[in-house]
């Protein structure tokens, strides 16, 4: 008997573990007008916006290291939208963003079968391609990263972010 009591009581602890644990948040739809939202919602506050997708290998890299980041730098905002050419990865895509730590980040997926348009809102000479992180001051200054950023790059902008107050 106290053997069954001592294995319910760890299945049940293993069960409220594992329901507590950051489950990843249902992808926003980043649609037309989503850009402006997105930087009118962080407005005031450092922004990192981080654009990847499941079929590019250097971002399957690079999410581990945002996701440390993140968790690193509460102080920052940190947003990821997933630009992936190749349409409903939802499932593939929140496995990934949970993996690298990046659940509890605000997190988008393009949902507009015309990308062409929404790469335009963002960056009227961006091609597509991806990793692309965009960093966004309180002010609203945006530095772009094309390629994979270099995660002591982002930590000297966080601490200048930091001095700004």
């Amino acid at each position: 008997m106290k053997r069954a009591l001592a294995a319910l009581a760890i299945s049940s602890l293993v069960a409220l573990t594992a329901s507590s644990t950051a489950a990843p948040q249902s992808l926003k739809p980043f649609e037309r007008g989503s850009w402006r939202e997105v930087l009118r919602a962080h407005a005031g506050r450092p922004t990192l916006i981080h654009f990847w997708g499941v079929t590019c290998g250097p971002c399957k890299i690079e999410l581990p290291q945002l996701g440390k980041f993140m968790a690193d730098h509460p102080e920052i905002d940190v947003v990821t939208v997933s630009a992936d050419l190749v349409p409903n990865l939802h499932a593939p895509t929140e496995a990934m963003l949970d993996k690298a730590g990046l659940a509890a980040a605000e997190n988008f997926i393009f949902s507009d079968g015309f990308v062409e348009r929404l790469r335009y809102e963002i960056d009227p000479s961006w091609q597509g391609d991806i990793p692309r992180t965009m960093l966004v001051t309180r002010d609203g200054v945006v530095e772009t990263i094309e390629g994979s950023a270099e995660i002591g790059d982002l930590d000297k902008w966080s601490a200048e972010q930091a001095r700004r107050q």
